[in-house]
């Protein structure tokens, strides 16, 4: 039994997490907002002796699948294949304890989801409406917003998306922009008429105001609760559940052809295919039962979704179980800047894999303890390295290492005996024992930082507990009471290696082994005697290692790449300088000369001190790029375009008689202009 659901006891728990898009592999975002969250609740319950459903699996419909199977010339599946595949293993190798981790382009899927719009229809609980749409006509096909372009009517961005300007943040419709253009054929859509079906969610306001904003106020987070709090306030509208696409769930009607189940209808169906999908005929207890506690694990863009369109389709279709609750959490942001799949900022879970094996639990902790909660997080690689270094070598490590050390340095790797407890180490032994229900109220009520602070803390309580006996010195004289610090000692690993488990699965692994402990239920680190007199030990082995400066240069270096690259992808030409007349460019004379010398000025970084030929003898013309070119003596030799009519100017005390003409790259280099063939100096440019 857990300790916040003594009053309504619940039989078993369905989790959910929610499903990822499979367009892309998973960065630490989303394993910080759900995923990292979820599984330390699932580990809990399972701790705890609960029966529990532990549900994840990949998003395989939508438009921005179908998008970037155009730009890669692949199919939509052949996407999904790659990505649930990459998401799948990722997951697997963090310890994110799914119970099945599936997709919705499974059979299986498509056939349960097909099968709830059946019913639905059938009903009658959905309305049909007709409405404009643009439609491309080359390519024959309605278009979905994000196969629009066109400029934000906001900020003037020139790329806007038809449902997002990615430039300024605000949502669109499609028909807001201003020269919309079709991704398809590059060609202006025009409006046709088409027909879908919508979930008429007016109608469900007055059950679900009652529901979230009586029954569950203070009971859901104030971030969830707020959100559904203006949604509902502004007043619900009918939302459609199908779209024109040729990639998605069939519409199970006969007069439907290219339109599919639009993609937040069928995503969360797919809790209930997964289920069926595991559970086969016993799956109804998991969705249908009361003693059942649904609790929805997601980020803060999938609230609406989740509180209120997911219910309605449950309300709708008469036997489902609502959720208890859902804990959204907010944004994690990365180095002081928002996590974007589409700039490439963020940090990939497989590549942290790869840089950092066998340091699963070091992003876990890292990830939990700056989790966003209540508000956007940042995750910085030197938090990251502190984290590691100052808590969990320093305070878990440190006191497991020196406790396994001293006991087979003293005790020849055996649980020694517990003599007389003074006063404080049964304070002690009464603090310890606190330690399950703390933590575990703080995970039942989705806590999750606070419950890894508590879990840390009892580890601080063991460190001060060898740091003031000191048995490395009291062994001298008095083995004894050794025996009964490192006894105490022990058992505090031992409620470690229990309590640490939600968090850091492959930590309270590698303990268990060295204490050579079964596992053990929750509830028995309530307990001070989980180690017998006697019991042998495994050898100890370092349980964190010291994350070097090194690495965390190389991980901010790989970042600062990236955000070079960023900015020289979004470099474009500056806008052409306003209109002039001929006979002005005619005054400007433009002559090509030979360099014959060529070095830095000193005392002026830079500048260079170029000596030209220019047909009618030499002149020297001083140029501010020195940074580009730091051999100057290469350049002697080359031909330069100058300008030759400009009055001279003196720099640095270097009479300059002209200018040399140079381009400035995308990445703001400055390049030489030279003609591409050998020319008679002093010839002019024109």
């Amino acid at each position: 039994m857990t300790y916040t659901d003594k009053e309504k006891k619940f039989s078993r728990y369905t989790v959910t997490s929610a499903l990822p898009y499979a367009n892309g592999p998973v960065h630490i975002g989303h394993l910080a907002g759900v995923y990292v969250p979820a599984d330390i609740y699932a580990r809990y319950l399972r701790s705890a002796g609960e029966e529990v459903l532990f549900l994840g699996g990949s998003d395989e419909h939508g438009v921005p699948i179908t998008i970037k199977a155009r730009k890669e010339g692949v199919t939509p599946q052949d996407i999904v294949d790659r990505y649930h595949a990459i998401i799948k293993e990722s997951f697997s190798q963090l310890g994110i304890s799914f119970d099945i981790y599936s997709r919705t382009s499974s059979p299986e899927h498509h056939e349960t989801a097909a099968a709830y719009f059946k019913k639905l229809y059938d009903e009658g609980k959905f309305i049909e409406k007709t409405s404009m749409q643009y439609y491309d006509e080359e390519a024959h096909q309605f278009l979905a917003d994000r196969y629009i372009t066109g400029t934000c009517p906001h900020c003037g961005n020139e790329h806007a998306y038809g449902d997002q300007c990615e430039a300024c943040g605000t949502s669109l419709n499609a028909t807001d922009l201003i020269n919309p253009k079709s991704t398809l054929s590059g060609n202006p859509p025009v409006m046709r008429e088409t027909r879908h079906w919508y979930l008429p969610l007016d109608q469900d306001e007055l059950w679900l105001r009652q529901w979230i904003l009586e029954q569950h106020k203070g009971d859901w987070k104030t971030n969830v609760y707020g959100q559904c709090k203006s949604w509902i306030d502004a007043g619900l509208q009918p939302r459609a559940v199908t779209r024109d696409l040729d990639w998605g769930v069939k519409v199970p009607l006969a007069d439907a052809d290219g339109k599919v189940l639009y993609v937040w209808f069928d995503a969360p169906i797919g809790y209930i295919s997964f289920t069926r999908q595991l559970k086969g005929g016993d799956w109804e207890k998991w969705w249908k039962s009361d003693d059942t506690k649904l609790v929805h694990f997601i980020g803060k863009d999938n609230i609406v979704f989740h509180c209120i369109i997911f219910p309605a389709m449950l309300k709708a279709e008469g036997s489902f179980i609502l959720p208890e609750n859902v804990p959204a959490n907010e944004f994690l942001n990365l180095e002081g800047d928002k996590i974007s799949t589409s700039r490439n900022w963020a940090v990939w879970l497989h590549e942290y894999l790869q840089d950092f094996p066998g340091k699963q639990d070091v992003l876990r902790y890292t990830l939990c303890s700056n989790a966003p909660e209540t508000k956007d997080n940042d995750f910085t690689w030197k938090d990251f390295q502190l984290k590691n270094n100052s808590e969990l070598v320093a305070i878990l490590g440190n006191f497991v290492n020196r406790t396994m050390v001293l006991t087979h340095k003293f005790f020849e790797g055996k649980v020694p005996v517990c003599g007389a407890l003074s006063e404080t180490e049964e304070g002690l032994v009464r603090e310890m024992a606190s330690f399950p229900e703390r933590v575990g109220r703080s995970i039942e009520t989705y806590r999750f930082r606070e419950a890894l602070a508590e879990m840390m803390n009892l580890a601080r309580l063991g460190n001060k507990y060898l740091t003031d006996t000191e048995p490395w010195k009291l062994i001298k004289s008095d083995p004894a009471r050794t025996a009964t610090v490192l006894n105490l000692s022990l058992q505090i690993c031992a409620n470690l290696a229990i309590l640490c488990e939600p968090f850091l699965p492959f930590t309270a692994e590698k303990m268990r082994r060295m204490l050579n402990l079964a596992p053990l239920g929750w509830r028995a680190a309530e307990g001070h005697t989980l180690l017998q007199a006697g019991h042998a030990l495994e050898k100890p082995e370092l349980l964190f290692e010291q994350i070097d400066d090194a690495a965390i240069a190389a991980q901010v270096n790989k970042l600062l790449e990236t955000k070079r690259q960023n900015e020289l992808n979004a470099w474009a030409p500056a806008q052409v300088k306003e209109t002039v007349a001929f006979d002005d460019f005619g005054k400007v004379d433009i002559r090509v000369g030979t360099v014959l010398e060529c070095a830095k000025v000193p005392k002026a970084d830079k500048l260079l001190q170029f000596k030209i030929e220019d047909g009618m003898g030499t002149r020297t013309i001083v140029s501010g790029i020195a940074k580009y070119y730091p051999e100057p003596e290469k350049l002697v030799g080359m031909q330069v375009c100058f300008i030759a009519n400009f009055a001279p100017r003196k720099l640095k005390g270097v009479e300059s008689q002209g200018m040399i003409l140079s381009a400035e790259d995308k990445d703001g280099r400055l390049v030489l202009v030279s003609p591409s063939q050998l020319v008679t100096p002093g010839c002019s440019v024109g």
